[in-house]
């Protein structure tokens, strides 16, 4: 059985932060459009919410602006968010069998740690509050987990993205023997 095909990006996301990014940088329409060699109508018709923006157009456009291309597709992010595998926004290439799932883009200024975590059923891994400001982002490779800050956990499975407050006290629980998690620690 073939997993279900990610969602697609709500253009409501890229039309609000196109506009917020052209008016950071101070760019008329006509003027993006120039710089990112979109045509002007394509520009004014995505700011209005319409279309379906490929990658590239994508791309261009921030590299015009001078941002990552995160800051075009990442939606505002809940205090707890959880992404199922196969369900996050996606945008695909026009020149290749390509789709890439943004799970979440590193705002400047911002130190990330890497960790793979290994949890066996049994125990419950309680975490004291990190230091003020600290983001936790897990993904599940292996297993299942119950996982965030207390009152807010949810269950994840393979391919299951979850983001919330470390800087609170948080709990992790392997729910299956062999559950392997990779977690992003992001420090202020």
């Amino acid at each position: 059985m073939s997993e279900p095909a990610p969602a697609r990006l709500p253009m409501e996301w890229i039309a609000a932060s196109l506009k917020r990014e052209r008016g950071r940088a101070g760019l008329s329409l006509s003027e993006l459009a120039k710089r990112a060699g979109v045509a002007k109508s394509t520009l004014s018709q995505l700011e209005a919410a319409g279309g379906n923006p490929s990658m590239e157009t994508i791309w261009a456009l921030a590299v015009a602006l001078g941002v990552p291309f995160s800051a075009l597709v990442e939606p505002p992010a809940p205090a707890v968010q959880v992404i199922r595998a196969g369900r996050g926004p996606a945008v695909h290439s026009e020149r290749a069998d390509y789709l890439a799932s943004l799970l979440s883009a590193c705002p400047p200024g911002v130190r990330r740690d890497l960790y793979v975590v290994w949890l066996e059923p049994g125990t419950v891994r309680d975490s004291a509050p990190h230091i003020p400001g600290t983001v936790e982002h897990v993904v599940v490779s292996e297993g299942a987990v119950r996982a965030g800050p207390h009152g807010g956990t949810a269950e994840l499975g393979p391919g299951d993205y979850m983001s919330y407050r470390g800087d609170v006290p948080h709990s992790y629980e392997a729910l299956a023997a062999g559950t392997r998690l990779v977690l992003v620690m992001q420090h202020v």
